[in-house]
């Protein structure tokens, strides 16, 4: 038998999560929207993400923080659960660095992708 899971992450901003997975190219609905799973198990999340074996998967809030909420048994995306999680917290750790510095005036001067896959910004504020 199957059951959903709930897998603990970092994520705490919604808009940030959002422009995350925009980012990886993944098409998501907003929430509040049942997660689809086995035998027509449900459970709420804030994003969703439909696959095409008709079982979903969802970051839903804990209180502190979104939890990646799906039946593991019917996972079809592209990459492993682990490499999944691994690409969405890092394009997450970019958003929220973007949105939080630019709150305090800051821009891209500019960024570089490395071999190792992280990602290299400098960063700039103008002051009078």
């Amino acid at each position: 038998m199957s059951h959903f899971s709930n897998i603990k992450t970092q994520i705490r901003n919604l808009a940030s999560l959002q422009a995350a997975l925009t980012d990886l190219g993944i098409d998501w609905k907003p929430g509040p929207q049942a997660v689809r799973g086995y035998r027509g198990q449900t459970r709420n999340a804030e994003v969703v993400i439909e696959q095409n074996n008709g079982y979903d998967i969802g970051f839903s809030s804990n209180g502190q923080e979104y939890e990646l909420v799906a039946d593991l048994q019917f996972w079809q995306q592209a990459w492993s659960v682990d490499r999944f999680l691994n690409k969405v917290t890092q394009r997450y750790a970019y958003q929220t660095v973007l949105s939080e510095t630019s709150k305090q005036g800051f821009e891209i001067a500019e960024q570089q992708k490395n071999e190792d896959g992280s990602i290299r910004l400098v960063l700039q504020r103008w002051s009078a």
